[in-house]
């Protein structure tokens, strides 16, 4: 209960910081809008999966394991984190939250990266 909780505050903290900062200043609009945008759409994909997970006959429809990474990369890491938490999908599989915590390391890596380089 804790880790949920933890993650989940990750997630809020890390995007209530880009809308400080994007009103303070200190980036575009535009990221926090990417990364509110692409958060909602990785937590409903999220909740999609874990429907076709607990339907027997939707197993061939599932989204693909690359799908989600792929989102948690293009900004939706933290509706990526709440997502697995809240609908308690793929939090247990080891290989996936390990490529997870790559995406969000990459993810977040860059975002410092374009930081620096407007400052």
């Amino acid at each position: 209960m804790l880790i949920k909780k933890l993650l989940i505050s990750l997630s809020m903290v890390f995007l209530a910081t880009l809308l400080v900062g994007s009103l303070l200043g200190y980036w575009p609009h535009f990221i926090i809008g990417s990364y509110a945008f692409m958060s909602m759409i990785t937590l409903l994909v999220y909740k999609w999966d874990k429907r076709l997970a607990t339907n027997p006959s939707t197993q061939t429809m599932r989204v693909p394991e690359r799908s989600l990474h792929i989102l948690a990369i293009l900004c939706g890491w933290p509706g990526a984190l709440i997502a697995q938490q809240w609908f308690r999908h793929k939090s247990k599989k080891r290989a996936f939250i390990f490529v997870l915590w790559v995406t969000i390391f990459i993810n977040s890596g860059l975002l410092g990266y374009l930081y620096t380089q407007t400052s």
